[in-house]
């Protein structure tokens, strides 16, 4: 068992990644985008798509499962970074999928809130206002078109800053503390 609590993998030692032909690097890296970039769109769609009608229960519950669920993926994704034969590509895939999930949280947040709601915003929100507004809080810009009115909708875009800070600020610490102690597990 290491510092970050994983225990380290039964392998035969791999080739470096700088070790392999360009070609070959050229495919797991292009592997690994496109599987990462399938998985964005399937978020994606499912959010556009996915009927959200109504929501059964309170609204924190479903925000704190989504949430929990990006915790458990982003989790198992340093796990599985600090195993990786290849920890940068694995990490890269692991960040292009966990933000557009916790994006996907958010916007579906927003999206109920406001169907519930819609004295919560500004104005009505449409699934696409709703990813826009996610997407404009994560990115702290900002532009005023859209705003918080009511406070249970202010908490929540709180809590979605606090997480984004958390994202780029932890997550990607931890994404590349896993690198580097994979890394560093090879050589020495």
């Amino acid at each position: 068992m290491n510092s970050w609590g994983f225990t380290e993998p039964v392998t035969e030692p791999e080739v470096s990644y700088h070790q392999l032909p360009a070609r070959t690097r050229r495919r797991l890296a292009i592997a690994s985008l496109l599987r990462s970039l399938l998985v964005s769109v399937v978020i994606v769609t499912g959010y556009f798509l996915l009927p959200m009608s109504r929501l059964d229960g309170p609204l924190a519950v479903a925000l704190g499962c989504g949430l929990a669920v990006v915790a458990v993926l982003l989790w198992w994704q340093i796990r599985e970074i600090a195993r990786s034969p290849y920890p940068r590509i694995r990490a890269i895939g692991a960040l292009a999928t966990s933000v557009p999930l916790f994006l996907a949280v958010f916007a579906t947040t927003y999206f109920l809130m406001g169907r519930a709601d819609p004295e919560h915003f500004s104005q009505p929100l449409s699934r696409l206002d709703s990813a826009y507004f996610t997407v404009t809080v994560f990115a702290t810009v900002g532009f005023g078109d859209i705003v918080a009115v009511s406070p249970a909708t202010r908490a929540v875009v709180t809590i979605q800053m606090l997480g984004d800070l958390v994202i780029v600020g932890l997550v990607a610490n931890a994404l590349l503390g896993a690198v580097q102690h994979n890394l560093s597990r090879r050589q020495g």
